[in-house]
């Protein structure tokens, strides 16, 4: 893995954003993280019954999923360039390795929540209506998992 992550550092790629481009590509994959973690924070909070209870879940969802996508589909890809610029030191470093598997962790999350508790939400969407325990488990664990990948991702600036 270490010579992958030699050879990624020193494409074009990986020289362009070391060199140039790495402040601006931060600020996007902030901003796209911003959207990423601010739509699913809606989600969960209408999981956990703290806000929207008068929207159905399916509602918020289906609103601002297409957002929470796009935005962590920029937030990837500016990730995977801020990596390039020195991908052997991200590679070594145990922040950026913690904050992968947090959000292994928060696919896993979601994808059992996607597959197994969403089955049945004709049962609990209605407006007003309190989502069962599996389901406000996972947005808290969604809440706690993405928290993690934001705090581990500050945590890398100020370890590399």
């Amino acid at each position: 893995m270490e010579e992958f992550c030699q050879w990624l550092g020193n494409t074009k790629l990986g020289i362009a954003v070391a060199e140039d481009w790495f402040p601006k590509v931060e600020c996007v994959h902030v901003i796209a993280l911003a959207a990423v973690v601010g739509t699913i924070f809606l989600v969960d909070t209408r999981l956990i019954g703290l806000t929207s209870t008068r929207v159905s879940f399916r509602g918020i969802s289906s609103r601002l999923l297409p957002w929470t996508w796009a935005g962590f589909i920029l937030a990837a890809i500016t990730g995977f360039m801020m990596f390039a610029s020195n991908a052997v030191a991200y590679y070594q470093n145990g922040a950026f390795r913690l904050k992968l598997l947090l959000m292994m962790l928060a696919a896993l999350n979601m994808l059992y929540f996607e597959f197994v508790t969403f089955r049945n939400v004709a049962a609990w969407d209605a407006a007003a209506t309190k989502p069962p325990f599996a389901a406000r488990l996972a947005g808290v664990l969604s809440v706690l998992l993405w928290c993690g990948v934001i705090m581990t991702g500050r945590w890398i600036g100020f370890s590399l």
